[in-house]
């Protein structure tokens, strides 16, 4: 027997074939009689055609899927996908909901800020008809919102000196209408839309010329738990001349049964918050429909810019009293409430600059304390 015959012969004793054989079993075949010489005669090792004992192309023998068993895998990875998209979707809500919470903690950042250059927190400015100049500076006097008087604290000090000319008796509208198109991720809320242009109102600017399309936002400033809806003088100064704030001879509305931190012509100083600043409500997230995201709606037609308006200020009033996630067909009262996009709650910054999610089953009486900064109810988020 030469080399590649017994190579041949020891591949072929250790097939399955052959094993089956009684006779080829090692105690009557033993490796050590395998030599390259012929077999003795007599011997029970013997030339064997191993190939004999293989299965005619049983090497090249392939078994392909059935259908049935391939609509089997199908189904399966079917089930999969439909148990790992909702963790999935789960997953990248709460991911918007930490950037939201992120963006409300900005806010209160820059307002605690903002409390520490001026003694006193940001205001909401004049009316909606009128956006931010910085000619003005801060207080009573800037017309422009709460948003708009926090960009210096967020490192946009460029946006908030668009406007300014060095003069108060004098309006860029120019200027002030590309503060007015101009949107910033900050104030929108990742569940709800993207900062870019939208509809807006077209209802007549003061200091800015009206664009069709606005930069909006998706927070708003708790003026407390004044029923505003039923007092608009209560909400906003009519639109004073720039030359009468100027001069020195307009006089600024009482405003004084106001109960929250942050309304028209505002400058809350953070000791006039007697229910503690850890317990007022200062910005949140505001309730909007959603047929109206992308259009214009109540409580979302004037953009994030502009003076004091439900845009950028809600109330906490127990006669107007709604929370829920933004649900489509249900309009105002809702326009002067909070709530948001998201399940479950809505966030809210309070005056010491930390941030809470608030649960929509809050009964309204502890809403109303919270929105109030000076009722002496100390009220504890649920």
């Amino acid at each position: 027997m030469n080399k590649k015959q017994n190579n041949s012969f020891r591949i072929g004793y250790f097939h399955r074939e052959v094993l089956k054989n009684p006779a080829f079993h090692s105690e009557n075949f033993p490796f050590e009689n395998i030599s390259e010489s012929a077999p003795a005669e007599g011997s029970r090792l013997f030339q064997f055609p191993f190939r004999a004992c293989i299965p005619p192309h049983s090497h090249s023998a392939r078994r392909g899927f059935t259908l049935v068993e391939l609509l089997v895998v199908i189904a399966i990875i079917g089930m999969l996908v439909g148990l790992l998209l909702p963790a999935v979707q789960q997953a990248r809500e709460a991911a918007r909901v930490m950037q939201c919470s992120n963006n409300l903690k900005q806010f209160g950042l820059a307002s605690l800020n903002h409390e520490a250059t001026n003694r006193f927190y940001p205001g909401s400015g004049w009316d909606c008809y009128s956006t931010g100049d910085c000619d003005f500076g801060m207080g009573w006097k800037q017309p422009g919102g709460w948003a708009y008087q926090l960009l210096p604290f967020m490192e946009q000090q460029a946006l908030y000196s668009i406007m300014g000319d060095g003069n108060m008796s004098t309006m860029n509208k120019a200027m002030a209408t590309q503060l007015v198109q101009t949107p910033m991720g900050v104030f929108n809320c990742p569940s709800r839309r993207t900062p870019k242009l939208y509809t807006g109102s077209t209802s007549g600017g003061f200091n800015y010329t009206d664009p069709q399309e606005r930069a909006k936002g998706d927070y708003a400033a708790c003026l407390g738990d004044w029923s505003y809806a039923q007092d608009n003088n209560t909400r906003n100064h009519p639109t004073p001349q720039y030359a009468a704030v100027a001069n020195g001879t307009y006089k600024k509305k009482d405003l004084s049964k106001v109960t929250g931190i942050i309304y028209s012509a505002s400058e809350t100083k953070i000791g006039e918050v007697r229910d503690g600043t850890s317990n007022t409500y200062l910005i949140g997230e505001k309730y909007l429909q959603p047929e109206y995201y992308e259009s214009c709606g109540a409580g979302d037609d004037m953009g994030v810019w502009i003076g004091a308006d439900d845009d950028g200020n809600r109330s906490c009033s127990k006669d107007y009293f709604y929370l829920a996630q933004d649900r489509q067909g249900y309009g105002t009262p809702n326009s002067y409430a909070f709530g948001s996009a998201h399940a479950g709650s809505f966030g809210m910054v309070m005056g010491d600059g930390s941030v809470q999610r608030i649960s929509y089953a809050i009964d309204k009486e502890t809403h109303a304390y919270l929105g109030n900064r000076k009722d002496g109810e100390v009220a504890q988020i649920p």
